[in-house]
């Protein structure tokens, strides 16, 4: 009797280990992966473009060397032309034809009567190409050489005076400091120092 009981008691356990054992216990685990998200905004530098004009002054005759260029004489008719020479820094500029005051060799100044060319009522040409053209806008820098030519008679007749100019002085406008300039012969233009003169070019 006491053996099988004995026996049901195994067979009881071992039913009990076999069933266990058909069961597994599944573990599920789930992982959330939060992305973490970057936003960057990029935003494009304004750009801001300033056009600014810079107006050179007018050119000084302080601001120059000047060359006196003897010229020919035709008909009674001297030609010569002048040339400057910018030597200080800087730009200036210039348009139109050049002021001229003369002086003798004891400094005093001599009657000037300047007749612009091209001008309506006189005919006078020279001979360089440019001298003959209306006046236009230079721009000059330190180097820079600008000229102008010019023309006198010298042909003295009973109403008229020829005076002896040693020295030119060339303005570039009205009220401007000058450029004196020697002539290695003697400037004599008659007619009450009547001078015709170019444009600068």
């Amino acid at each position: 009797m006491r053996r099988g009981l004995i026996s049901v008691a195994i067979f009881i356990a071992f039913a009990a280990i076999f069933t266990l054992s058909r069961h597994t216990t599944t573990t599920t685990t789930t992982t959330t992966t939060l992305a973490h998200v970057t936003t960057t905004t990029t935003s494009a530098p304004s750009s801001t473009t300033t056009t600014s004009t810079i107006t050179a002054a007018s050119c000084q005759g302080s601001a120059f060397n000047g060359l006196y260029n003897e010229g020919e004489g035709a008909a009674g008719t001297v030609y010569a032309s002048v040339t400057l020479t910018k030597t200080s820094p800087g730009t200036c500029v210039e348009t139109g034809w050049p002021i001229i005051t003369l002086q003798d060799k004891a400094g005093a100044l001599l009657p000037v009567n300047l007749v612009n060319v091209p001008s309506a009522g006189n005919a006078l040409s020279f001979s360089a190409p440019k001298a003959n053209r209306a006046p236009s806008q230079l721009v000059l820098h330190q180097g820079s050489v600008t000229n102008f030519s010019l023309a006198y008679s010298s042909v003295a007749t009973a109403n008229t005076q020829c005076d002896n100019a040693l020295t030119l002085n060339i303005q570039f406008a009205a009220g401007g400091s000058t450029v004196p300039i020697t002539a290695p012969y003697p400037v004599q233009p008659c007619d009450n120092g009547k001078i015709w003169v170019s444009p600068f070019y």
